[in-house]
């Protein structure tokens, strides 16, 4: 048997979630004594590099670059079947999402997203995050068959081996019952799920005029941009940019919130951050509970300060 990896090239070429997510296939396929796959459909420049990360194999099946998750999950699980491999694994993208659970069904398999460590051999067990991430359950899957969907930013991209040479699977794709007329993609920053550095503002900011000081700092560090529900609710940010519970969900290595005054939903979307900087004039506010770090000071005097210190300290270093 062996592990099955979904490799996302939805854009045509391998990103940061495939790397996870095949960093995250070795391992799990060294704990149960198999070998790591990985699977690309479509157009995905650079497969080849995923023999780096872990995989002894890298197979792509000749489909529509158009995602249609039903024809996906159907590819994926012949594939599975067709390749022995009793565990498939997939990012926990929206792709990832859409496609786990049509192909648990699918395979007949026991399902467990978002999870944040390697099966142990034997009972098959996994962990992952539950109540908002204030606590951790063990999760044991007794089907023959497994689906598991990983956590954003948990398993970090490990190359450790060499470029594996790209095979082709034959696999005969269903028609797709959805025609995809338009696509519209964010282009040029990396996504908040797999942004290891995020910068965020609130209300505080009083109006998206005053975002350009926000935009300065994430420019320098090298940071995506952020905001909360009520600042993308009233427009001043896109809706892509909302993070916390009814938005996106992240776990950044820093996470710097000016102006945000840490609402428990707000809370619950990025308190899997590594480290937590808090910029608010209020020394009350409930984000400072659950910050490493918090400056109290007027957010117009000390953005702009800060973005200062760090250019000059990018300037000598």
């Amino acid at each position: 048997m062996a592990v099955l990896v979904f490799a996302e090239s939805l854009t045509g070429s391998i990103k940061k979630a495939a790397l996870e997510a095949v960093t995250y296939g070795n391992l799990a396929a060294q704990a149960l004594g198999t070998e790591c796959i990985a699977l690309t459909i479509g157009t995905a420049e650079g497969a080849d590099k995923l023999g780096q990360y872990g995989a002894s194999k890298v197979y792509n099946v000749a489909a529509s670059d158009d995602f249609d998750s039903q024809v996906y999950a159907a590819i994926i699980s012949k594939a599975a079947e067709q390749l022995g491999a009793d565990c498939v694994v997939f990012a926990h993208s929206s792709s990832g999402k859409s496609l786990a659970g049509r192909v648990a069904v699918r395979m007949e398999a026991g399902m467990a997203s978002a999870v944040i460590s390697v099966p142990t051999a034997g009972n098959f067990s996994v962990q992952k995050g539950v109540f908002s991430g204030k606590g951790f359950a063990t999760y044991e899957i007794k089907s023959t068959n497994k689906v598991l969907t990983i956590a954003p930013n948990t398993f970090r991209p490990e190359a450790s081996g060499s470029d594996v040479a790209v095979e082709t699977l034959a696999i005969d794709a269903p028609a797709a019952r959805v025609k995809v007329k338009e696509q519209s993609t964010v282009e040029g920053i990396v996504p908040l799920p797999e942004a290891e550095l995020v910068v965020s503002a609130g209300r505080g900011m009083k109006g998206p005029e005053n975002w350009g000081m926000i935009e300065e700092m994430a420019d320098i560090l090298g940071a995506t941009t952020a905001c909360s529900r009520p600042v993308a609710d009233v427009h001043w940010r896109p809706h892509h940019e909302h993070v916390g519970q009814t938005g996106v969900a992240i776990r950044p290595t820093l996470y710097i919130a000016v102006g945000i005054s840490g609402a428990i939903q707000h809370l619950a979307g990025v308190n899997q951050s590594k480290v937590i900087v808090v910029i608010n004039k209020d020394p009350e506010a409930p984000f400072f509970k659950a910050a490493d770090y918090g400056v109290v000071g007027d957010l117009f005097e000390v953005v702009p300060r800060l973005n200062e210190a760090l250019k000059k300290f990018k300037s000598q270093n």
